[in-house]
């Protein structure tokens, strides 16, 4: 994983992040200690990754700003929630999806296919962090996006080389 639980937490406090909204997979999972441990953040776990986009959407509304965390297959399945969230309510939402499998060379996973087209058809800007050298872009990206009022999304390389 390309950034530790202290690192995560401390990039989405200077955002000033209050809620994280999550179905963590196996990589992005191993920062719940972490999160949980923050004073400064709420940890919100869903059953299925469909629950995340109108509940951020919601915390939204009440004044608060989440932060959706899920994996590529869980942005598949909960793209109509997404859509909604995004586009009928107008939610200027953040989100960190792991990329599964992006690390796994001649890897015949879909999930690593699809993400990125997917991503683009949807009009949704994001950036994609596959290498320490990219670290800084997680911030850097989702602060202009706050700053602008828009969704902002980062696919987090996934999987081993």
């Amino acid at each position: 994983m390309l950034f530790t639980g202290a690192e995560i937490v401390a990039e989405l406090t200077s955002l000033g992040a209050t809620d994280v909204v999550w179905v963590p997979d196996s990589e992005i999972g191993t920062w719940e200690s972490a999160l949980l441990a923050s004073k400064d953040l709420r940890l919100i776990r869903v059953c299925r990754e469909g629950e995340a986009w109108p509940l951020a959407a919601g915390l939204h509304i009440g004044g608060r700003r989440p932060v959706v965390v899920m994996q590529t297959t869980g942005l598949f399945e909960s793209g109509d929630a997404l859509r909604n969230a995004l586009f009928d309510l107008h939610a200027p939402l953040l989100a960190i999806v792991g990329h599964r499998s992006f690390l796994v060379a001649n890897s015949s996973d879909s999930a690593k296919k699809y993400a990125e087209p997917i991503l683009s058809a949807w009009g949704v800007d994001y950036r994609l962090i596959a290498s320490a050298a990219d670290k800084p872009a997680l911030g850097e990206h989702l602060r202009q996006q706050l700053e602008a009022g828009r969704p902002g999304f980062v696919l987090l390389a996934e999987g081993r080389m």
